[in-house]
């Protein structure tokens, strides 16, 4: 794969895709911030964090992970993880216990408070974008929903999970 000055991206079975990723940058940032600002209003959330956000995402309903673990998926290093779990337990947005198989090793949880905020945030979020992709035509929408497996990958991409992330891949379906 190759990448000239205007982010020309080919590789060689295919012909060169431009894509403007200083303006796609541009746009996922903002549009993160918006959507994150009007969630909150909208559903009367508190000022969470995003990094705390970000810990109970990995914690959803019934799962248990390690720091480490917990660390390890977000790639941020093992003392800012205890830093965040340790303002969170306080907050009442975790909860920390023994692992029942190894007593030395600790198990994070979300708190039930942090399950019932979350969920009123992910349908509050579902619901204003939803709103939002209403008032946009048909071509957007269509281009919107065309663009979400894209969008996807390149969050793998951007965040490791994506094993295959050097082997470029075709969106097309038959």
């Amino acid at each position: 794969m190759t990448r000239s000055a205007r982010d020309t991206v080919h590789d060689s079975a295919s012909a060169p895709v431009t894509l403007d990723a200083a303006r796609l940058a541009a746009v996922i940032s903002p549009l993160r911030r918006a959507l994150l600002s009007a969630t909150r209003a909208s559903a009367e959330l508190p000022e969470l964090p995003e990094a705390q956000i970000d810990v109970l995402r990995t914690l959803p309903r019934g799962t248990a992970k390690g720091p480490a673990e917990i660390a390890a998926q977000l790639r941020l290093g093992r003392p800012t993880i205890s830093n965040l779990l340790g303002a969170m337990e306080s907050d009442g947005l975790v909860e920390r216990g023994a692992d029942p198989v190894d007593g030395r090793r600790v198990l994070v949880t979300a708190s039930p408070r942090a399950l019932d905020l979350f969920e009123r945030f992910d349908s509050s979020s579902s619901r204003l974008v939803a709103e939002a992709v209403s008032r946009l035509g048909d071509a957007e929408r269509s281009a919107l929903s065309e663009a979400l497996p894209a969008l996807e990958r390149l969050c793998a991409v951007l965040t490791g999970a994506d094993d295959s992330a050097s082997t470029p891949t075709s969106t097309e379906t038959p």
